[in-house]
Parts: structure tokens; sequence; C-alpha cells
């Protein structure tokens, strides 16, 4: 990487022209430019990387089609399923995967061992359903379907016709696909990467390379320097935005809709706060190796607890009042806002006035510990 900035920063870009006179904010920002689209190891960290996740899930949850059935073990003869009319034994086969055996003992000890998601059995007139409580979700959706059968089994026997019915339908468009609900999240992930990462190693390469000490000899301004880095960090995060919706639309029929176009400004602001913590970063660490094991101790657990590949939604209580505090928690939910859930433009503007905050206080911080030289 060091080849790199020397190579970019040619004497007229070290804050003098070949005639002694300072730049500074253009020159800055070109020489920055230039390392970014040079440097392979910061091309990876920032596109490549974020990238590859992307494509990973895409496929997987392109590829997996309807939803899983669910695994049932039957003990011995259920007259019960045997002797369902037609249109009720087939919904029953679209949502269950069922195994016949006589053996209960095994059968239970199958389902202990997470073989199988249930145990039916039945005992005179009734019906027993083994469970396992090591999985609440799948224990619960195993006993509302078999319970919804055994109550309209009941009813038509009765001659009772249901009083009530009950139609279910998603608030969300029904030509959405996961990607759909993907892109928001690793789009953050992506921004977060190249912000911190950017931020982190370009500073210490420039200290390693007493870049930074030269500038502080010359007439160039610290906030050219600043300045300049954040002009270049929102082209990054404009292109990765570009890049992340071509290829979510173009690969996986990503559709926007909305107001989407919010989540371009939320980028941008989400890019201020992560490039202040690659400053953070970069400004705490003495080697690139160091500065690249920071970026990386921040950014997966944050990416984790704030939403950026698993939903929030049925996350515990504690979990989604510590994604509060973080900033990658307010960008992936905006952006699912704008892009996912069909919000108004105003939607945004409270996750970025908050991310906006982050970046203040990231900002101060990195100005306080900043360091030009070891």
């Amino acid at each position: 990487m060091s080849h790199t900035t020397e190579e970019t920063l040619a004497p007229e870009q070290t804050g003098r022209t070949q005639l002694g006179k300072p730049k500074g904010f253009a020159t800055l920002a070109r020489a920055q430019w230039k390392a970014f689209i040079r440097d392979k190891q910061i091309l990876f960290w920032m596109l490549a990387f974020p990238l590859a996740f992307l494509l990973l899930f895409g496929v997987l949850n392109g590829s997996s089609g309807d939803a899983p059935k669910t695994e049932m073990t039957q003990v011995g003869s259920v007259q019960f399923v045997d002797r369902m009319p037609a249109d009720a034994k087939k919904q029953w086969d679209e949502l269950f995967d069922v195994t016949k055996t006589s053996d209960r003992d095994a059968a239970l000890a199958k389902l202990k061992k997470g073989d199988t998601d249930a145990v039916l059995e039945q005992t005179g007139g009734g019906l027993v359903l083994h469970y396992s409580s090591a999985d609440q979700v799948r224990a619960a959706t195993v006993q509302g379907t078999v319970s919804s059968f055994v109550d309209r089994s009941n009813l038509a026997i009765a001659g009772v016709k249901p009083a009530v019915s009950l139609q279910a339908q998603p608030v969300e468009d029904a030509s959405l696909k996961p990607i759909q609900y993907l892109t928001p999240g690793l789009l953050g992930f992506a921004l977060a990467m190249g912000g911190t990462f950017g931020g982190a190693m370009t500073l210490v390469n420039w200290r390693k390379t007493k870049l930074l000490r030269r500038m502080r000899l010359t007439p160039t301004n610290t906030w050219d320097l600043v300045a300049s880095r954040v002009v270049v960090s929102m082209v990054i995060a404009v292109l990765q935005f570009v890049l992340f919706i071509a290829v979510a639309m173009a690969v996986f029929g990503l559709k926007l809709t909305g107001s989407w176009y919010m989540a371009l400004p939320l980028a941008l602001c989400g890019m201020l706060v992560f490039m202040a913590i690659g400053l953070i970063a970069g400004s705490v660490s003495k080697s690139e190796e160091a500065a690249s094991g920071l970026a990386n101790l921040i950014v997966l657990p944050m990416s984790f607890l704030g939403g950026a590949f698993i939903p929030l939604d049925f996350a515990p209580a504690w979990l989604k009042t510590v994604a509060n505090f973080l900033p990658m928690g307010h960008l992936t939910e905006g952006m699912l806002d704008v892009m996912v859930r069909g919000e108004g433009p105003t939607a945004a503007l409270m996750p970025m006035a908050i991310l906006l905050a982050f970046a203040a206080v990231f900002t101060l911080i990195a100005a306080k510990i900043f360091r030009w030289e070891d």
C-alpha cells in the first residue's frame, strides 16, 4: 500500500506545486482518490468483500424457493391423518414431511437430537404431539399448525359453520423478494467497511510514510485534509450505493419502489459516521495490520448487533436496546423504512439526524486523539 501512496502523492500532491504554492483541498482530494483506486487491498475491503456477502446471501435466499416443510415423525397408525378429506390431506402434505415408524422410543430420541421437528401419535381418541423446547419458534409453529387442523376437523364433525374466518395478508407488497430485505442491511455493512477501513488504513499509511509530517511542514490546512477525505468518502459511498443496487436489480430482481431514493442521503450520513470511526481507529493504531484488525473488531459486531445480517424484529428486548445505541441500527432501519416498508421520504429524516449526531461525536473524538506522526 505504501508504494501506491508514494506514486500517487507526487511532489505537487504533498501540499505544494512545483513552484512551491500550496494546492490544498483539490490536490489532497485528487491524491486520496488516486490512492483509493490504485490500492487493491482497500478496494477489496470496500467493494469486493461486501459485494461477496450480497451475492452469497442473495443466492442462498433466492435458491431456497418455498418455505421448507416441517419434519414430522408419525408413530404407528394415526387415524386423524389417514382419514383426512382430500383437500385437508393435500394441505397437510404441503406443510409436513412425514416419516412413519413403529418405534416410539427411537422417534422421541430422534426428536431430542433435533433430527426431527415433532413426533405425532394417537392414543385412544386423542392425539399426542411431542415437540422440543430447544427451538421455541419451531415448537410454536408445529403446535399452531396441528391445532388448526384439529379445530377444523372438530368443527366439521360437529357440523358447525365457523362464525369468523381469518384471512392473513402481508402488509408489504406481495411481490417483494428476500433481496428487498437483504439489500439495505448489506449495503449498510458495505458502507461500514468502506468508511472504517478507508479512514483507518489511509491515516496509518500516511503517518507511516511520513506524509502527514511533510504536510504539517507545508501551509496545508488541517481542514483541507479533513474536507478532502470527506469528499472522497462521499464519492465512495455513492459508488457503493450504485454498485449494490445495480447488482441486486440485475442478478436478484430487486425492485425500487416508493421513496427508495432517500436511501442515498441515508448512505451518505452513514458514511460520515463510519469514516469518523475509521479515523479514530487509525489514530490509535501504529500499523496497517493493527488498523485492519481494529476495524474488523468494530464493524463485524456492530453489523450483527445493528441488524445488517439478521433482522431485529424477533430479537430480545435487550438486543434492540443495544441496537439503538449503534449507528448501524439506525442506518439499516432507516433504509428498510424507505426501501421495503413503503414509508414516505420523511421516514428517513430522523435516522439521518441521529447518524449526523453520531458523526459529530466521533469526529470530535477523532480530532482529539489525532496524531501527525508516531
